[in-house]
């Protein structure tokens, strides 16, 4: 018998630059209008950047402005104090 082994689809954190399992990775989006936010599922439809659960990420990939190069947009001030309080809310959520 011949069974296959599922492959896990791995990416790389834009903080870190750890590769992991998509799975533990969570996904910031630019939809097609230009709108960034948190896609916890990996679904919504537009150009997408993981980063891991870790705020200390977040801090690394805003201070080098890794995320405005991977999504390919200015990110203001008040969309990272989104995104900050949101990674924070899913941290607490997981414990």
């Amino acid at each position: 018998m011949n069974q296959r082994v599922k492959k896990v689809p791995m990416r790389t954190c834009v903080g870190c630059y750890t590769e992991r399992p998509k799975k533990e990775l969570i996904r910031i989006v630019r939809s097609p209008e230009g709108d960034i936010s948190l896609d916890p599922g990996g679904k919504k439809s537009g150009r997408g950047a993981y980063i891991c659960p870790d705020p200390e990420c977040l801090k690394k990939a805003r201070k080098q402005r890794r995320l405005e190069k991977s999504l390919e947009a200015e990110i203001s001030p008040e969309i990272y104090g989104a995104l900050e309080k949101s990674l924070a809310e899913l941290e607490a959520g997981r414990e």
